[in-house]
């Protein structure tokens, strides 16, 4: 059976509790700054006429900056140059983002409207080693909230007993080589990569 109405959905989960809505702020308080600045990962998720899009953003020295209580600064640090979140910010501004803080069970949860700015000042301001990112996403709040610790907890996130040893899964030179026949990626790939990434990090 698929459930098709809002009535239906809600007929089985009921209403949410105080504590689930008592945490909705269209502002950065002084509690949700200290888990944003506190946090140097999150996934940022997106939307645009091709479909919706989530892409993870980590940086170690301040993911984002905040520029008052209603507006994060977002650097765009080296990627693959798909820019598919990028893009979609261009033609729909809605944009959701999710930050985790290692060692916390505690996520945040942000909706608003970004767009991009690529003011030189702004840009340097971002500088890390001499590399300046080419854009900065300027983002409205609209509403914030943390998330409980439970799907982390059950995921055993930052358990080290449960993380899963990199030799076991596909390295992205195979997948490469995989998905492209032969063409690009391969043991040359993975062998490059780790020399190649810290050339370009930022």
């Amino acid at each position: 059976m698929r459930i098709e109405t809002v009535d239906a959905l809600e007929a089985i989960y009921g209403a949410p509790n105080l504590a689930s809505t008592a945490k909705v702020a269209d502002r950065i308080t002084p509690e949700y700054r200290r888990l944003i600045e506190a946090s140097p990962f999150l996934v940022l998720a997106t939307v645009g006429p091709e479909g919706l899009d989530a892409s993870p953003r980590g940086d170690a020295r301040g993911l984002v900056r905040l520029a008052d209580d209603r507006t994060l600064l977002l650097p765009d640090r080296r990627g693959n140059n798909r820019v598919d979140s990028l893009r979609n910010i261009v033609r729909d501004p809605r944009v959701g983002l999710l930050f985790l803080i290692p060692g916390s069970g505690t996520t945040l949860r942000v909706n608003g409207r970004a767009h991009l700015s690529i003011d030189p000042d702004l840009l340097a301001s971002f500088a890390v080693e001499g590399a300046t990112p080419r854009s900065v996403a300027v983002i409205e709040v609209q509403e914030l909230f943390f998330q409980c610790a439970r799907a982390v907890v059950r995921a055993g996130l930052w358990d080290a007993d449960r993380h899963v040893p990199p030799g076991s899964l596909p390295t992205p030179g195979r997948i490469l080589a995989v998905m492209s026949r032969g063409e690009t990626g391969g043991e040359v790939y993975d062998r490059e990569w780790p020399a190649r990434a810290a050339r370009t990090m930022w």
